[in-house]
């Protein structure tokens, strides 16, 4: 009866592992460039529903998004402004990050939107802020969704041995070239 008993407990275990090695797995393969709304939820339970800690989390992602949009505007700057300009044109720091991170959350109560990029959202939020037509903003977050399934699909089919090839051809190329 113990045997009985230990054996079961030892098949229970086996079945747990094996479930989560496979998840692991899943989850692994997946491309992820951006942080989307799948992420952006989970935040509260990652820091066991603190929302003070999910405050701070959601702050310093943000923060941190708003930076590299700035470093990536000044990059394009130096080298030609009207592009920067035009590039970058759209608001993003409309909202305060209180009031950002509470219209994103809302944006991420839609399960359509959950695979939607966090930056996607900011500039979502911020249109709403600014009462750009809802016609623009809809188009816009239609084309978003059609954009990030592409780039997933296109990441899905990709023959990575080609890309590091290349990869390693450019880096060649540019070292022969630093030499001549």
């Amino acid at each position: 009866m113990i045997y009985n008993r230990y054996k079961m407990v030892i098949n229970l275990f086996y079945y747990i592992f094996s479930i989560l090695l496979i998840s692991s797995e899943t989850r692994a393969r997946e491309n992820k460039f951006f942080w989307d709304g799948r992420d952006w939820n989970q935040v509260l339970k990652s820091v066991d529903y603190n929302s003070d800690a999910c405050f701070k989390v959601k702050t310093a992602y943000l923060n941190g998004a708003l930076d590299g949009r700035l470093y990536a505007y000044l990059k394009i700057w130096k080298k030609d402004e009207v592009f920067a300009d035009d590039t970058f044109s759209e608001t993003v720091d409309y909202l305060s990050n209180q009031e950002l991170i509470k219209n994103i959350d809302y944006f991420y109560q839609d399960p359509l939107n959950s695979y939607v990029p966090v930056p996607s959202a900011i500039l979502i939020v911020n249109m709403y802020a600014e009462r750009i037509p809802v016609e623009n903003i809809d188009s816009y977050i239609v084309a978003t969704r059609r954009w990030i399934n592409n780039l997933i699909l296109e990441l899905d089919t990709l023959n990575y041995s080609r890309l590091l090839e290349d990869k390693w051809m450019k880096h060649h190329e540019k070292k022969l070239n630093q030499f001549e």
